[in-house]
């Protein structure tokens, strides 16, 4: 394994924590404060920038304060260079199954977020367990 994809999979680390934990500290970590995230699940474009997504986590109770288990895997990654990387990655998020690719730069010496682009659906039921 090379030495940038254990950075990467160290990066997502915070990525993964902070969303299942409503920690901002740790999203932060990971997502280059220019960042903005992208999805049509709803039909027209949702674009939201990382203020917006802060506020998102910081109004709604975490799933790991609601019960849910951690679900959450590195599907791939794929480096074209040095400094820039795609992670295809799933999260669950309370009853939602998310799959993001995550564009990533290697800026300051770190691996940021710099986009992201997802969908989501519900989550699995045998990940629904601990909730019920």
């Amino acid at each position: 394994m090379s030495s940038a994809y254990a950075e990467i999979e160290d990066a997502l680390e915070n990525y993964f924590a902070g969303f299942f934990e409503g920690d901002v500290e740790k999203l932060q970590k990971v997502f280059h404060p220019s960042a903005h995230l992208y999805a049509a699940m709803e039909g027209p474009l949702s674009d939201r920038d990382m203020e917006k997504v802060y506020e998102g986590v910081r109004g709604r109770e975490s799933s790991a304060s609601r019960g849910f288990d951690r679900f959450d895997r590195i599907l791939s990654i794929d480096q074209s260079g040095p400094e820039a990387a795609i992670a295809k990655v799933q999260i669950a998020l309370g009853d939602q199954l998310y799959t993001d690719f995550l564009n990533m730069l290697k800026l300051d010496g770190r691996w940021q977020i710099i986009s992201k682009v997802y969908t989501g659906e519900p989550r699995p039921a045998a990940q629904q367990e601990a909730a019920e």
